[in-house]
């Protein structure tokens, strides 16, 4: 179920589309249905420029660490390097092994990025910025991104070589062994906040700024959290399944072109929305680390607005300051995975497994269990 107020954003966004499409002479059943496409626009536009900026970022941070300058001449300060390599990628060519599955090699990539976009469905950028806000939001993520493993255990099969396929087992071991303990840590939130909706979550995030984060009732759930959305992203020290020494490229080893930019592609989008779903579920989401109603009381005070002024005001400010909080949170969380990538050396494959199975989950269902009896208790005495 959608909320009014987000609903009415929706409907207020599609009708603007529409009448803007029908100014143009085109007649309303075609304006109607290129609205219904919108929010997909919306959608990719989002995510490329989340990869963008992502690739542009560690490829930066990386560099400062080691003592490097990173990108320079494609654009400012390097900025259009991510974009001049996606063109280079469009124009290879896209060869496919002769004794590989033809078919299962074309979809493997599909399956692993389709998931991941859809994903971003369910995040809430601000308050009633979002694109779908169904009340089982969080439950949509955990299932739609268990599909992800699937794709890259396709990809490594049909390859018909035996480094893909190595790589293809040790994506989907890792990705079993390292959900459970981040879907433990999710329904904790849930638990706590009575609430499978994202945006619910951040709104009970907001009554006392910072103090009602879900990291200081959720520490041990954060810093599994943390681990867990590293190795399901496979990001160092958990990409044993890329791992160059060992494996060539793994599952992607027989890609190229296009096909190979689609898992590059997904890799950051994993990276960026597993961000995302850790602010909204821990960091209060667009919430300020102040009371929002404060701030504005104080400044409301200072400049002495007129009602009708002070209530546009607000209504053009407060979705931009909420989008800034939201990404600002996003990427501090992406700035401390990089750090991990140049900081942490490469586990082995017994290492991770151990880690997920002996480590993660019993510190993942104890966390679980806690939060339960925390609820219960707070139930009865009530």
């Amino acid at each position: 179920m959608i909320s009014s107020y987000n609903m009415s954003s929706l409907v207020r966004l599609k009708f603007n589309a529409i009448k803007l499409v029908i100014d143009f002479g085109i007649s309303e059943n075609i304006a109607y249905l290129i609205s219904i496409f919108l929010p997909i626009v919306l959608l990719l536009v989002i995510s490329v420029l989340g990869v963008l900026v992502t690739v542009w970022l560690e490829r930066k941070i990386s560099a400062a660490v080691q003592q490097r300058i990173g990108p320079e001449y494609a654009g400012s300060l390097g900025i259009m390097q991510a974009i001049v390599d996606g063109v280079k990628l469009l124009i290879k060519e896209d060869i496919i092994p002769a004794q590989g599955d033809r078919w299962l090699f074309s979809i493997g990539p599909v399956l692993v990025v389709t998931p991941v976009i859809l994903s971003y469905l369910v995040v809430p950028f601000g308050k009633n910025i979002i694109l779908s806000d169904i009340r089982l939001g969080i439950f949509f993520w955990i299932v739609i991104s268990s599909i992800t493993p699937l794709g890259l255990l396709i990809a490594g099969y049909a390859s018909n070589n035996k480094y893909s396929l190595l790589g293809g087992l040790r994506a989907a071991a890792q990705s079993i062994s390292y959900e459970i303990p981040l879907t433990l840590c999710v329904l904790s939130i849930s638990l706590l906040s009575n609430t499978l909706s994202t945006s619910d979550i951040v709104e009970q995030q907001c009554k006392y700024g910072i103090l009602s984060w879900n990291i200081w009732r959720q520490p041990v759930g954060f810093i599994t959290f943390f681990i867990a959305s590293l190795a399901e992203c496979e990001r160092l020290p958990f990409d044993l399944p890329e791992a160059e020494e060992e494996l060539v490229a793994g599952y992607q080893t027989e890609y190229s072109g296009i096909k190979f930019g689609i898992f590059y592609v997904a890799s950051y989008l994993n990276l960026l929305v597993s961000s995302l779903f850790a602010v909204v579920l821990y960091l209060g989401g667009w919430n300020f680390p102040i009371p929002t109603t404060l701030i504005f009381f104080i400044s409301m005070y200072k400049v002495s607005l007129p009602l009708d002024s002070s209530n546009l005001l607000l209504e053009l400010i407060i979705p931009i300051i909420h989008i800034s909080i939201t990404l600002a949170k996003t990427y501090l969380f992406i700035f401390f995975a990089i750090l991990a990538r140049w900081t942490l050396p490469r586990i082995r494959i017994d290492q991770l497994l151990d880690l997920g199975w002996k480590f993660l989950l019993p510190m993942a269902v104890g966390n679980l269990l806690l939060t339960a009896s925390f609820q219960l208790t707070l139930f009865e005495f009530s």
